[in-house]
């Protein structure tokens, strides 16, 4: 177990080196994180790798006591009841509607039928924005390569989450509004917060500290 006696969700894929980095940094040992990448568990040092959109089910359920994620899985899973700590400040992307280049063919779409159709991985994400900004839009739902649905006429628009906005270019895409920004969180267990408050209280303070 880790210094702080905690178990402690891991995202894997862009924001796992981040992480690492910063747990490295408050006294954790994650060599064996980093030198091992089909294992999983990590019993000596408290760490639990996996998906970054199931952090807040593992947390949630007090299969772990803290985690961290992106501020977007925590925008599109509000359902789990968890609670967000701190703004990590690394990780940074931001959540945008892209369409290909050209006219606007969702635009188009919008002001000929009165709905367009948008596909994302984060349809509560994208149904609030259009809610909030009165547009109707036809969410369709995807799990892979989102780029390719307006390239396919799958969909006029896509929302999508990007750093630097390279593979919607690479794809003929182009940002036509930006949604939201997101970056890493921390975020607790609720009874881990109460039982082991000073222990979770340490993690932040020295996680601030950095």
């Amino acid at each position: 177990m880790n210094r702080y006696g905690l178990t402690i969700a891991v995202p894997r894929g862009a924001l796992m080196d981040g992480t690492l980095e910063r747990l490295e940094a408050i006294g954790i040992d994650t060599a064996e994180v980093r030198s091992n990448d089909r294992k999983l568990l990590f019993e000596d040092v408290g760490i639990v790798t996996m998906r970054p959109s199931d952090v807040p089910t593992y947390v949630e359920s007090g299969a772990a006591d803290i985690g961290i994620t992106g501020k977007d899985v925590l925008m599109e899973q509000r359902e789990h009841l968890v609670y967000e700590l701190l703004d990590l400040d690394f990780g940074g992307c931001r959540m945008v509607l892209a369409t290909k280049a050209g006219p606007d063919l969702a635009a188009e779409a919008l002001q000929r039928l009165g709905v367009m159709r948008v596909a994302t991985k984060y349809p509560r994400i994208a149904g609030e924005h259009f809610e909030r900004t009165g547009r109707q839009a036809e969410i369709v739902e995807v799990k892979g390569s989102v780029e390719l649905a307006p390239i396919t006429g799958l969909a006029e628009a896509i929302v999508d989450l990007t750093a630097t906005g390279t593979t919607l270019a690479e794809n003929g895409l182009v940002i036509r509004e930006e949604i939201a920004t997101t970056t890493a969180r921390l975020i607790a267990n609720r009874v881990a917060l109460r039982v082991r408050a000073e222990a979770v209280d340490r993690v932040v303070e020295a996680l601030r500290g950095i």
